[in-house]
């Protein structure tokens, strides 16, 4: 059901009130109404009956996300782009964002349904800020909310180190890319777009992870080496990212499940797209056939529409998902709260000149 306009606007207009109490972990009893919402146990999570070749578009085939407005970073190819393309189809209106204005309005012009495309470079932080002002300005103008945030867009396992330089307090402060634009870009949008996300009353984050999470470097983030300059390990570095996905969904599960947001990690899978790019050195070519344990990309992308629209989920949050079902994480690092809510400050320290 929409939310009527009238009722969208007084959240919105309360939302400064709102977010300064939320900031604070334990306040959400200050907001009345939902402080006794408890996230389901993963016992109690209900089991799909999707797995591996299930698509986006079998997940998506029941509902109507007319009223729905979905934001989708990295929608110009890969599970960005399908994820688009499905939740477009089934009537929702998807912000898509990509690096560029071109790509961004190709792939939005590309598919049927109601689509709006916006520039984030999630390397720039400048560039995440000047979408998010854009997003919100854009549902401010259309008295729209933001039901689903889905952070998709990323990078794997560069071959040589990159990084990037962000000025914090006037000095600067190198960063390891990948860290920055898997992690960083996607907790600087979020945080930006909090005030929309409560105020869908029932918005969603969805993290788009990896397996990969496993493969960070011991300690899971290695806080006094976010530049990498030491020892940097391709596969080790994405691994972090990855870790740094999952930790922060599990963290803005802790801070803000109890005023109606729900916050999820997911990994596609091994799907056949260009995100390899940077290990084979050049673009996959889409007639190739698959390899052994790899999905298409409409099948990659499954976990991620689920997490994002199916209602069995309402009050699922800060748990991890494959193949459209709860997974345990493994390993010490992706359920350590103090290691999430460490990195949630860290992150807050590092893009504080933006927010």
């Amino acid at each position: 059901m929409k939310i009527p306009v009238q009722t969208r606007r007084q959240l919105l207009q309360s939302t400064s009130a709102l977010m300064l109490a939320t900031l604070l972990p334990g306040c959400a009893a200050l907001q009345g109404g939902r402080s006794n919402r408890r996230p389901v146990a993963f016992a109690d999570i209900p089991r799909s009956e999707y797995g591996f070749a299930t698509t986006a578009d079998e997940v998506a085939a029941a509902y109507d996300l007319r009223g729905k407005t979905i934001l989708v970073t990295g929608c110009n190819s890969g599970l960005g782009y399908e994820s688009l393309r499905t939740f477009a189809a089934r009537g929702a209106h998807v912000i898509g964002t990509a690096r560029t204005a071109e790509k961004a309005a190709q792939a939005c012009q590309s598919v049927a349904g109601k689509t709006t495309p916006v520039v984030c470079e999630l390397s720039s932080m400048e560039s995440v800020a000047a979408c998010a002002d854009t997003v919100q300005k854009l549902l401010a103008r259309d008295d729209e909310a933001l039901d689903v945030l889905m952070c998709n867009a990323g990078i794997m396992a560069l071959p040589k180190l990159e990084q990037v330089t962000l000025q914090v307090d006037g000095k600067p402060v190198v960063l390891e890319k990948q860290f920055v634009v898997n992690h960083l870009g996607h907790y600087l949008l979020a945080r930006r777009l909090l005030p929309q996300l409560l105020a869908a009353l029932a918005g969603r984050v969805v993290m788009v992870s990896s397996g990969g999470y496993t493969l960070a470097p011991a300690g899971g983030i290695q806080f006094d080496n976010l530049s990498y300059a030491q020892g940097y390990q391709p596969f080790k570095a994405y691994g972090q990212s990855k870790l740094a996905n999952i930790l922060m969904a599990n963290e803005l599960s802790r801070r803000y499940f109890a005023d109606g947001l729900t916050a999820n990690s997911i990994a596609p899978g091994v799907v056949a797209t260009n995100l390899g790019r940077y290990i084979s050195g050049k673009m996959r070519d889409p007639d190739k056939p698959l390899g052994k344990g790899q999905k298409w990309p409409d099948q990659g992308a499954a976990t991620q529409v689920y997490a994002a629209i199916d209602t069995r989920l309402a009050d699922v949050s800060g748990y991890y998902f494959e193949d459209c079902n709860p997974v345990e994480l493994r390993g010490p690092y992706a359920t350590d709260a103090a290691l999430a809510e460490r990195l949630w400050q860290v992150s807050e320290q590092l893009v504080k000149n933006y927010q």
